[in-house]
Order: C-alpha cells, then structure tokens, then sequence
C-alpha cells in the first residue's frame, strides 16, 4: 500500500519535524500512525518529503525526514471547463476528475445550467468545490494540487479556449469520437468543456467553435454533466502519454 499523503505549506529539510496543525491531528487521532510507519508530505506544488514516524503525540507527529524532492508536473496540461451542475453533482465531478489528474477545473455558468452561483451561496459552492479538490489529492496521492477557478461566464470560457493548444468541446451531436480526433504531438494545454444537464447552447458552441475548439463525442450514449469530464480525461490521459 502506498503511503499516505498529507498535504502542508512547506516541505521540512531532511532531518527531524514535527508534523502538526489539522493534518498531524488527522495523523495522530484518525490514521493512528505510529512510530516506525512511513508517509509522505506534499506542498501540492510537486514537493514531496518521504518521512517516517519517530513518535505520536495526541495530536502531532515526530518525524524523521529522509528524501526531499520535486516532481514536475504532467505534461500537457488538461483544463476541465465544467458547467454548473445541479445539487452535489459538482462536487462528485470535481472528486472524481482530482482523481483522474486533472490540472485545471473551470466552473462555468453555462446559459442553460439550472444552477446558479450568486453571492454567498457561489462563494460557499466554490470552496466546496476546492475543499473536495484538496481532499481528492490527498486520497489519489496527488503531488500537484488541482487549480478550482473562479466562476466563468461564457466569454471568459472563449478567452481561456483562444490561449489552448488544443481545446475541445463534448456535443451528442458532434460526429468525431475524441478517441480518435487528431492530436498534435508535443501539446503543453489541452483543455475540455462539458455542458450541463440540458446541453450547450448553438450560440456557446459557435463562440468556442470561433475560438478554435472541436466538437467531439464520447461514444454512442449520453453521459451526465458530473461524469463526462472525468470520461473524457481519461481519454486524454490515455492519448497524450500522461497514463503511461
């Protein structure tokens, strides 16, 4: 089994530290790590620190730091623009597409999403939205923290397509499956839009057509808003190397 991971703000150097604050309660009272046990620390920048534990307080840890490194992060870079979906299904999207290695995800106000962040009420489904990321790492053993972006109106969307070396768009009506559509090697930005629950409006798809984005398919049904995003990554995870 693979160590647990547990994310802080900055990695200790080799040598001893003290692992405290929420994660070495959660470390000491819910994971009962003891001594002799191994973890890892992680920034969520591509730092991590191989520890073991030397001793368990009530609520910290004393570690011996062994190994301090980075990993870069994957290449390319997969942006998920996700309309707003209605009820926790945003936040199952956002957990599940954490899971899959997702780099970027973008909720978008779609015309015909039902759900509607305004206010207070948007500012708490964000930061579910980023405490569901944050968590999702930690359980996949994620080094690289996925980025939650601000509420995007369509024509912030159109802006982010523009700047993509590949951008494409999950339409029922499209005729080419991603699994096949062309792909330029040695893309560093990919990015992926999927509709809400009563589809992407003819103009919404124009704008992102107009910036250069590709209808495509996933295949002969119809997924939901919440598990399209992580179907299609898991596609471009496969064609681009990054699950490899």
């Amino acid at each position: 089994m693979t160590d647990p991971v547990f994310l802080i703000a900055e990695l200790p150097a080799v040598g001893p530290a003290v692992l405290d604050g929420p994660e070495g309660r959660h470390a000491a009272l819910v994971r009962r790590l003891g001594p002799g046990e191994t973890l890892l620390l992680a920034d969520g920048a591509g730092g991590r620190a191989s520890c073991v534990v030397v001793a368990a307080e009530r609520d910290s840890l004393r570690l011996d730091v062994r190994v301090v490194e980075r990993v870069p992060r994957p290449s390319p870079v997969v942006t998920v623009v996700q309309a707003l979906p209605k009820g926790d299904r945003g936040e199952a999207a956002v957990e599940m597409m954490t899971e899959a290695g997702v780099d970027v995800v973008v909720p978008w106000s779609a015309s015909r999403s039902i759900t509607r962040w305004k206010e207070a009420r948007g500012d708490k489904a964000l930061a579910r939205w980023r405490s569901t990321a944050r968590e999702a790492a930690k359980q996949s053993r994620r080094l690289w923290l996925p980025e939650i972006a601000d509420l995007a109106s369509t024509a912030d969307v159109r802006k982010i397509l523009t700047s993509m070396d590949a951008a494409f768009v999950l339409h029922e009506d499209a005729v080419e499956p991603l699994a096949v559509t062309a792909l330029a090697t040695g893309l560093t930005s990919v990015a992926l839009v999927v509709g809400p629950e009563g589809g992407i409006a003819p103009d919404e798809l124009d704008a992102f057509v107009a910036a250069g984005a590709v209808p495509v398919r996933l295949g002969p049904t119809v997924l939901r808003t919440s598990t399209a995003g992580v179907a299609a990554l898991a596609v471009v995870n496969t064609r681009t190397g990054r699950w490899t």
